[in-house]
């Protein structure tokens, strides 16, 4: 059976994703758009709107036309809008880079997703300009936020305004992120100005954001709950964004206190420092009206636990990079411990039996299937990987398994995909079995994610050495550590005789999880 939202549609209009999130900037004008955190620096509308059309002068200018590329590589600042945004008015597509990512990491996507510019911060501006020798960005390409030496100032990339969005179709790519998807290695997906702009439309109503809401930013923009959720929902909302680089507690803390800020959209990690860090109680707190936790699943305990003591609703939502990311969330008043709640608008769900592929109705458990207008147009140069994961038919495979009770709210209880997930971001097991196999001590590795109250999960291995090697856990950690982003280090390492595998070769990890829970 096809289960749909309980809330009423919304109107999803036809237009581009700029001229959606920046409607009303002129209104708005001197209003605080974005504020730096940790320097009070402060970008208002009317500056954000120029910003947008002065960077999407200075690409056409450039030669930058539709289906051109532009990565980004930065943490969360008040120019992040200006760029994604300005990319999006010129026609173009962008690609967010996490800034933690290693060089190889930072190389791979630079090549795939087909980059042609490179933007990024003074601090990331050494990492970038080596991760893009041998891909489509040569040094003049490459433009950096900031004084550096031997950069291109982000300014020589402004030109003349345009008075108007490059005409594009709303069906068009326009962001590039980063996504293991339901398994495997990191792939592009593909999302529209329409999956984008539908999304906004889809969580602004059942959220009931403001205006006169102050935002904390800490999830980071290339991110696509941070990018979607905070950033461009903010915005649309002509509510105030306040951004921070990074987690750190007291600054996070303190930003509430400083800016009043009414609404904080975090992760599970987050929410067990609020519930439990003894520093919380030093900050005032009193105007958040709500917490918002996405990115992994939950607690119904955790969520109760930090709700009684910051006296606001702690809910959450659930979604992937490839639902632009909502699919499920939880209206205003309408909380329930455990739930990650209900279909939102517009949007279809059903939960499927994963051994024979029939509908279950209420209460019983199978894999998520949703079907919307915020379902990616796919992943970029792999039909394979698209096929997997979107059916002929809309419907999109989650690889997560959960049920639906009486009322309409979804509970999330166990995932088909591979995927770990650390801290909210995306581990790919594949990912780093590869890179431990090209070890010369390591005959065989499997990894798997274990249970962590801090982080969610952590990537554990466990590794088959060759005849007659000596080698320590901690000198393979080493070696991983020193290629991979740092939420994707293995953080415990066994060695065993033999990784299980079934008779098609396919690594059994539930037995290594089972083995591990003793």
């Amino acid at each position: 059976m096809i289960h749909r939202s309980p809330l009423p549609d919304v109107d999803i209009p036809t237009t581009t994703l700029p001229d959606y999130v920046l409607a009303r900037a002129a209104e708005l004008g001197d209003k605080p758009a974005l504020i730096d955190g940790t320097s009070g620096r402060t970008l208002t509308y009317a500056a954000l709107a120029g910003g947008v059309r002065a960077l999407a002068g200075g690409l056409v200018a450039r030669g930058f036309v539709p289906g051109d590329v532009l990565a980004l590589l930065s943490p969360n600042i008040p120019e992040y809008a200006i760029v994604f945004h300005g990319v999006a008015y010129a026609g173009g597509a962008i690609t967010t880079i996490n800034p933690t990512y290693t060089e190889r990491e930072i190389h791979h996507q630079l090549v795939d997703a087909g980059a042609k510019i490179l933007v990024t911060v003074a601090p990331f501006f050494e990492a970038a300009r080596k991760a893009a020798e041998g891909t489509g960005i040569g040094p003049d390409d490459i433009y950096v936020i900031g004084d550096v030496e031997g950069g291109q100032p982000f300014s020589a990339l402004l030109g003349a305004p345009l008075a108007e969005q490059v005409p594009v179709d709303p069906e068009s790519t326009v962001v590039l992120p980063y996504s293991s998807g339901t398994t495997g290695l990191s792939k592009g997906v593909m999302l529209s100005h329409r999956n984008l702009v539908a999304n906004i439309a889809q969580v602004l109503g059942p959220a009931e954001m403001r205006e006169d809401e102050t935002l904390v930013a800490v999830l980071p923009f290339f991110h696509i709950y941070g990018m979607q959720v905070l950033m461009n929902c903010g915005l649309r909302a002509g509510a105030t964004v306040v951004t921070l680089p990074r987690f750190d507690l007291e600054q996070f803390l303190s930003v509430h206190q400083e800016y009043g800020v009414t609404r904080s959209f975090v992760a599970p990690p987050i929410v067990v420092a609020l519930a439990k860090h003894p520093l919380v109680d030093k900050f005032d707190m009193s105007k958040l009206e709500q917490v918002f936790s996405g990115a992994a699943p939950l607690s119904a305990e955790l969520a109760v636990e930090a709700g009684a003591r910051l006296g606001c609703e702690v809910v959450q939502g659930y979604g992937m990079t490839e639902l632009s990311p909502v699919s499920h969330l939880t209206p205003v008043g309408m909380f329930k411990p455990g739930s990650a709640g209900i279909t939102a608008p517009n949007t279809e769900m059903r939960i499927v039996d994963p051994a024979s592929g029939e509908d279950l109705g209420v209460g019983a458990d199978g894999e998520i299937w949703v079907r919307g207008p915020q379902v990616m147009k796919g992943y970029l140069n792999n039909p394979q990987a698209t096929a997997l994961t979107l059916d002929e038919d809309g419907w999109l495979h989650t690889g997560d398994i959960g049920h639906v009770d009486e009322d309409h709210h979804i509970f999330v209880v166990d995932r088909l995909k591979e995927l770990i997930k650390y801290k909210g971001f995306q581990v790919p097991p594949a990912e780093l079995e590869a890179l431990l196999l090209t070890h010369p001590a390591v005959a065989d590795a499997a990894v798997v994610g274990l249970d962590d109250e801090e982080a969610g999960e952590i990537p554990v291995a466990y590794v088959v050495l060759k005849a007659g090697q000596d080698v320590s856990a901690e000198e393979i950690q080493e070696f991983v550590a020193g290629q991979v982003a740092h939420y994707k280090q293995i953080r415990r390492l066994h060695f065993i005789d033999a990784v299980p595998k079934s008779a098609s070769g396919k690594i059994l990890r539930r037995i290594l999880k089972e083995q591990a829970k003793g």
